[in-house]
């Protein structure tokens, strides 16, 4: 008999070690942190203790990621709480994006809208954006998380975040562009107008952390924000 027609039969007859229990003892497996041989009983065991670690790992790791995700929810309610009272539509894209630092500790964000209603159109928020961003921002249909391979939006952190800052329209590098390693870039389009609308606007978030925005992250509370910052801004609008 070869070991294939002892496992099969040990399979078609389930009691054959409740009748013959006294083999149990003298069964002898090899220890597979040691030398030393063990009985089949302390084998299972072994492998019992063994399957009780990988549980516990992963449920101390669904529990981490539960307490990241709270902490992640309150942080969003908090950002949302600074949007919805922001009254003054000219401050509206600086409330976003400076609570986005704030809140979040992003080290870098920025935002820039386009289409919006004239009375807006010499703002800040509202310089000059190249027809690449606009085609690149009408095509990204979920935020994109990943290295900064020069993106021309990421020039824009470095504007953001600089108060004496002087550039041309285009928005050149800046010292802080030059020192981005990952962003994060949300389109903005308008709720009302479904999945589908155009953009409008583009949410630009960077760290010079290669690992704070990678490509295998989640992107559930991006596009959370993504959706508040559309409705929000999409007051600037014509109507």
């Amino acid at each position: 008999m070869n070991p294939r027609e002892v496992a099969d039969y040990l399979l078609d007859n389930p009691d054959f070690f409740v009748e013959h229990a006294e083999l149990l003892g003298s069964i002898r497996l090899s220890n597979p942190h040691g030398k030393a041989a063990v009985s089949l009983q302390e084998r299972q065991m072994e492998m019992l203790r063994d399957k009780n670690k990988q549980l516990e790992r992963r449920l101390a790791e669904l529990l981490r990621y539960g307490h990241e995700n709270d902490s992640i929810s309150t942080k969003f309610n908090r950002w949302t709480v600074r949007v919805i009272a922001q009254r003054d539509p000219y401050a509206l894209p600086a409330t976003i994006s400076k609570g986005l630092c704030e809140v979040f500790d992003v080290p870098h964000a920025a935002l820039r809208v386009w289409d919006i209603d004239e009375a807006y159109r010499q703002a800040d928020f509202a310089r000059q954006v190249g027809e690449e961003v606009r085609i690149f921002t009408s095509n990204l249909a979920a935020p994109y998380c990943g290295a900064n391979t020069g993106f021309a939006a990421a020039h824009w952190l470095g504007v953001a975040n600089s108060a004496s800052a002087t550039v041309a329209p285009d928005d050149g590098p800046s010292d802080v562009d030059r020192k981005i390693e990952s962003v994060s870039l949300i389109a903005l389009r308008d709720p009302q107008a479904g999945p589908d609308a155009p953009s409008f606007g583009l949410l630009v978030m960077g760290s010079p952390d290669p690992r704070r925005f990678h490509d295998g992250m989640a992107t559930d509370f991006l596009t959370q924000i993504g959706a508040l910052a559309s409705a929000a801004l999409s007051r600037l609008l014509p109507h």
